[in-house]
């Protein structure tokens, strides 16, 4: 990673940790709230390449009350480039979990499962479309990964290997 004020000026904004964090916090919370566990730490990893791909994020919104698995039947190009897309993005999840930590947000337990702390993160969701969009997508999301409740059915669904 480039230090910060070395970065071109689009990577800053697209990828800032306060809004990769806020992203990954509200797919946590939508984890949390389906199954009333924490979020095992490798499927944190796929909530910003699938958030922040619009396409991705258009298609997974459509089908918001379609199970994850029924949305991937429908629409096989969400795992075109998907391994690529999230290994790229690994530093910036670690930065964004380095900015939710600093700032008291999440809690990591024992077996490396990730909660967010109470009352840290908005309930509401503000920002302009696109940043409204990769919160919702992202709470939705979090929500079919906990009703899948099988961390490698969901790594091989997407064409990745855990």
């Amino acid at each position: 990673m480039k230090l910060w004020h070395q970065r071109p000026r689009e990577i800053r904004n697209l990828f800032n940790p306060a809004f990769c964090g806020l992203v990954l916090a509200r797919g946590v919370e939508g984890f949390t709230e389906q199954v009333s566990r924490p979020m095992p730490f490798s499927l944190t990893l796929l909530i910003l390449p699938l958030c922040l791909h619009k396409r991705t994020r258009e298609q997974i919104k459509e089908a918001n009350r379609a199970y994850f698995t029924t949305i991937l039947q429908e629409h096989p190009e969400i795992r075109v480039d998907l391994a690529k897309r999230a290994r790229s993005l690994v530093p910036y999840t670690m930065e964004a979990f380095g900015y939710l930590m600093a700032c008291g947000v999440i809690d990591v337990d024992d077996a490396g499962c990730v909660a967010i702390r109470s009352n840290t993160v908005r309930r509401t969701i503000a920002g302009s479309q696109d940043s409204k969009d990769c919160q919702t997508v992202a709470r939705s999301l979090g929500r079919k990964l906990a009703l899948i409740n099988d961390r490698t059915t969901i790594y091989t669904t997407l064409g990745i290997r855990p």
